[in-house]
């Protein structure tokens, strides 16, 4: 068993390791899965056979000893030398193989559990979603808001609450799914979204936004005009570059794009059953539905709604809309 152990812990390095330096691409629910799995098995065969084995031995190791005694005590040998209980810690001792498996499953077990249907961390690695949300925000997501999803296969079980406009969501890339990327919600089903002229229209309905002045940008160190828009009674800021008016260009014939105009002001999508617009804070900084589509429900990861630390600015730390 030590060199299965051995072997699973090699496999296992392995995997990390091709997929730290960019081999092969990694699922993080899927690896997590699996070693709850192993890690199980371990701690089974540990309970009901390991450990009742070495129990048995030690058991056995003491016996022998009494037994001895009292055959020496009957020849009328009172003492004997040798002390068997160092002996017997070391039978009832817990080998390596399962001290680094069975050991370790009630921390993965509930790991697992959090990460699956509680909460789960993510890192913000770029500017899309500025003044919101800042490159480096290590955030946390709620994965029961939206309802209860089987892990690995993400399959809906349980309903909670709607998507909302103006919820901020993690969600699976469309086009490529093992990649997370994190935006504001502004259109839901049966809504259609335009964004011309650097404006955004909710179902013919101009949003309502308003100036709050220059915003700089510590991670492009340029100075961006910000504003507060209300979308659908949530309030956040947006930035908006009046210079930069280059209209979208869709990336690729993405599903439903013949819900979708583009013309020289911007686009206008009508969203599809079961599908989610989103965009951006960072308006002329971010590559979001008006570019490769809709979010289907089942990408969805989760909302996100606090920042538990930047280890380059702590008072990024809090909630947020």
């Amino acid at each position: 068993m030590s060199a299965l152990t051995g072997f699973l812990y090699a496999i296992l390095v392995a995997y990390l390791g091709g997929w730290y330096f960019g081999y092969w691409t990694g699922n993080f629910s899927l690896l997590l899965f699996i070693l709850t799995v192993v890690t199980l098995a371990y701690w089974l065969a540990e309970r009901f056979h390991f450990k009742p084995a070495r129990d048995k031995a030690a058991a056995e190791l003491v016996a022998n000893d009494a037994q001895r005694r009292e055959k020496l005590a009957a020849q009328g040998i009172e003492r004997v030398d040798g002390d068997v209980e160092g002996a017997r810690q070391q039978i009832l001792q817990q080998p390596w193989w399962l001290d680094w498996t069975a050991g370790l499953f009630p921390v993965i077990l509930i790991v697992f559990l959090l990460r699956s249907f509680l909460f789960e961390p993510f890192k913000i690695p770029s500017g899309s979603m500025v003044p919101t949300l800042r490159v480096g925000d290590l955030i946390l997501v709620n994965k029961f808001h939206y309802g209860i999803r089987l892990p690995v296969i993400d399959k809906k079980i349980i309903s909670n609450h709607d998507v909302q406009r103006g919820d901020v969501m993690v969600f699976r890339y469309p086009v490529n799914p093992t990649q997370d990327y994190i935006k504001r919600v502004v259109g839901i089903p049966g809504d259609e979204i335009a964004y011309l002229n650097q404006k955004l229209f909710v179902n013919g309905q101009p949003i309502e936004e308003q100036s709050l002045g220059n915003f700089y940008d510590d991670d492009a160190m340029v100075y961006r005009p910000q504003f507060t828009e209300k979308l659908t009674g949530v309030e956040h800021n947006i930035l908006v570059d009046p210079t930069r008016q280059t209209p979208p260009v869709p990336r690729l014939n993405f599903p439903f794009i013949e819900n979708c105009r583009y013309s020289v002001e911007g686009v206008t999508c009508k969203v599809p059953a079961g599908h989610y617009f989103m965009m951006g804070d960072n308006r002329d900084n971010s590559e979001d539905s008006r570019f490769w589509g809709f979010v289907p429900d089942e990408n969805i990861v989760g909302k996100a709604f606090f920042v538990w630390m930047n280890f380059g600015n702590l008072k990024r730390i809090g909630s947020f809309h």
